[in-house]
């Protein structure tokens, strides 16, 4: 797909790529609360350049996300091809978590919806469409319980989105546990042994740090 800076001057093309840079990394370290005066500034421009690029913040977080939701749906299609539905329904929802442990912003994105017109918007239905074909070879093949919905999965997002954004320093370690867990509550056989916990004196002091920041 030909880039939107196309057929801009070359000066208003580089403050463009500025502005969609500065958004990723601050999404990314703020998530979608960060306000566009921060993107802004990050990107080296001032307020009313970025609103003449991108009108509104929708438009703005549509585009910054683009490729990420593109990357997500094709993760969901690769997964189809893992010859064990179960293990490729889990290898995709791992694979999102790695991706929300260095984006705080993208895992809210996950769950909007944009215009139709969006091409964002167009492979967050194609990703949803993929994930249905997941959940249903999975439980066809006995592996995953029978009263799994596809919206499982954004709960499941949502809720790793969480542990992440609150955990600190602890992210990884509670995000691999946590998704232990989850496959656990979700599919069959029995119990697979959890990653290792952090010690209590490292979450103890951790989470200390996050109480003294807030």
């Amino acid at each position: 797909m030909p880039s939107r800076s196309e057929g801009l001057r070359a000066d208003a093309a580089r403050n463009r790529e500025l502005i969609l840079s500065a958004a990723r990394t601050v999404f990314a370290e703020q998530g979608l609360g960060a306000s566009m005066r921060q993107i802004a500034a990050r990107a080296g421009v001032g307020e009313p350049t970025l609103r003449r690029r991108f009108a509104s913040k929708e438009d703005l977080v549509a585009e910054a996300f683009e490729d990420k939701i593109t990357v997500y749906a094709d993760l969901a299609r690769d997964a189809l091809d893992e010859p064990e539905p179960g293990e490729g329904l889990f290898l995709f929802l791992e694979q999102v978590a790695r991706m929300q442990l260095v984006d705080r912003g993208f895992a809210a994105v996950l769950t909007m919806t944009f215009p139709k017109s969006m091409r964002c918007e167009q492979e967050r239905r194609r990703a949803f469409g993929t994930i249905q074909r997941l959940v249903t070879r999975a439980q066809e093949a006995g592996t995953l319980r029978q009263d799994f919905v596809t919206e499982d999965i954004v709960m499941l997002l949502l809720s790793h989105a969480g542990v992440v954004a609150g955990s600190g320093a602890l992210a990884e370690q509670f995000s691999a546990r946590l998704l232990a867990y989850a496959r656990d509550a979700v599919t069959a056989p029995g119990p697979r042994p959890l990653p290792p916990a952090p010690s209590p004196a490292r979450v103890y002091k951790t989470l200390m740090g996050l109480h003294e920041t807030r």
